[in-house]
């Protein structure tokens, strides 16, 4: 198995360098390499026993195969999937999907290295092919929109390296586990890293523009796995280190509190998904041990309302209050959200209640104030209007025929598909009487809230912490925030 990992890992960069090789054929290379993917981890997800790998010793790589990767492989590939097939007859060149490729194998890094300097590498590398999949339109927009993510991302790759240096001075090795004898400055620098790699909390407020604004296919890819990549570190940190989990909690909370406010007011279908992605890694972060099946079912449904918001005749949810949409594409958004939301009979329920169990009492009505804000959210896509006839689903077809791409079904059936089938995991644990009726209230309460303020009101919260003249400030508080949390919870055990 270990030789398998290892070729697992390299076969992505391989494939991706060799696509220039064989342009003719990329999309078919890019698919296989995905579908390998695949593969991998349903076996690691069917083996119960973890992998160690060592190599070079204590100055190399330290890599760890666990169930918890399996569901965030797993996650990749199938965002990786679905993306592809979109794309497939969108004429996209060599060059996108040798990108799509590598960026699909350096987020898989992420998700078994426990060292930080393999980890830095693959993180660096994930800023490059992202910085060049968000500029491939190569317009003034999307260069600029490219750029300011580079910039906030080296940054917070400086502060994340310092961190690692400190680490290893402390422990003559780059183990996740050298955290617990490393200074308090080396692990607020880490995390300040990783939390703007993951797009949480204020100091990942670069998130919104970037993902609203990229290409469909690449926003559905960001939200779907690339945030997942400074997600993953932190909570096999806190699976790995009981002292930094409080802290990893802390901020999961203050996250999705943070994103679900900005979300329930937003009036652009795409920033109100890049909004909800901010709150959703709040949840994951905020119950550790469940975060992986919980990652998975928020990387399928978030992909699925990508790829079909992108499809929508317009970005404005006024407007489309006014336009009928097909109901092929209602199906999928309502799918994709009741999913998020916490519905019974989809992943995202299982994936809710076996959050709820893991969170501390504190944390649980913060968490489930949290979700209602989420319904709040998600009825603004369930509850748009859709065909009820066939003249009007001719006008529907009409109006959204400009922006289907061809294979745009082929992409959100595994999507959907996932979202449905991944409902029987841990079935009989997530549901029980109490879960059920505590999803079914928090549905009500979000739907009534919606139809009877949400609905009628226009809230414009304050955009200044989005501004990029404000970013690196926000890293800077953010940075003192953790610093405080981690030295709190130290100076409390001791």
């Amino acid at each position: 198995m270990e030789k398998i990992t290892i070729a697992w890992i390299a076969l992505s960069f391989f494939t991706g360098f060799t696509i220039y090789l064989f342009p003719k054929i990329s999309r078919e290379l890019a698919l296989g390499t995905a579908l390998l993917s695949l593969v991998y981890g349903i076996k690691i997800f069917s083996q119960p026993s973890t992998l160690n790998i060592r190599l070079l010793d204590r100055f190399g790589v330290d890599l760890l195969v666990d169930q918890t990767s399996a569901f965030f492989v797993l996650t990749n590939a199938l965002v990786t999937i679905a993306v592809i097939f979109y794309c497939w007859q969108t004429g996209k060149k060599a060059f996108f999907y040798m990108q799509l490729i590598i960026l699909h194998g350096s987020v898989n890094a992420t998700f078994i290295c426990v060292d930080f300097i393999s980890l830095y590498v693959a993180l660096e590398v994930i800023s490059i092919a992202a910085f060049l999949l968000i500029s491939y339109p190569r317009t003034d927009k999307s260069i600029w929109v490219g750029l300011r993510y580079m910039f906030v991302s080296n940054v917070a790759m400086l502060f994340y390296l310092v961190g690692a240096i400190l680490v290893y001075k402390a422990n003559k090795s780059f183990n996740f586990e050298g955290l617990i004898n490393a200074p308090l400055e080396a692990i607020a620098l880490i995390f300040i890293g990783l939390l703007v790699k993951g797009g949480i909390f204020i100091s990942g407020m670069w998130l919104p523009l970037t993902h609203a604004e990229s290409e469909t296919p690449v926003s559905a890819m960001l939200s779907g796995v690339v945030v997942k990549a400074g997600v993953f570190p932190l909570i096999r940190c806190a699976m790995i280190l009981a002292e930094i989990e409080p802290a990893v909690r802390i901020l999961g909370v203050a996250t999705t509190l943070l994103g679900v406010s900005y979300a329930i007011w937003e009036r652009d279908t795409k920033r109100t998904l890049a909004f909800s992605t901010v709150s959703q890694l709040g949840f994951i972060m905020a119950a550790p041990s469940a975060g992986g099946f919980y990652a998975l079912t928020h990387g399928l449904a978030k992909s699925a309302l990508f790829l079909t918001a992108g499809s929508l005749p317009s970005r404005n949810f006024e407007e489309l209050k006014t336009r009928r949409i097909s109901t092929s594409f209602w199906i999928v958004l309502a799918i994709a959200s009741l999913s998020i939301s916490g519905a019974p009979l989809l992943s995202g329920f299982s994936a809710k209640a076996l959050s709820g169990k893991d969170f501390f009492p504190w944390q649980a009505i913060l968490m489930n104030l949290a979700t209602v804000g989420t319904a709040i959210t998600y009825a603004k896509f369930i509850f748009l209007p859709h065909q009820k006839s066939k003249s009007v689903a001719k006008s529907a077809e009409a109006d959204n025929q400009k922006k289907i791409e061809p294979n745009y079904w082929w992409a959100v059936l595994p999507l959907c598909g996932g979202l449905i089938l991944g409902n029987g995991f841990n079935y009989q644990e997530a549901y029980v009487l109490s879960s059920l009726i505590k999803s079914l209230v928090i549905l009500a309460i979000g739907y009534i809230a919606y139809f009877l303020v949400v609905k009628s009101l226009s809230v414009s919260l304050p955009k200044g912490i989005e501004k990029f003249d404000n970013l690196i400030g926000m890293m800077s508080f953010t940075l003192i925030f953790i610093f405080l949390i981690i030295w709190a919870r130290i100076s409390a055990l001791a």
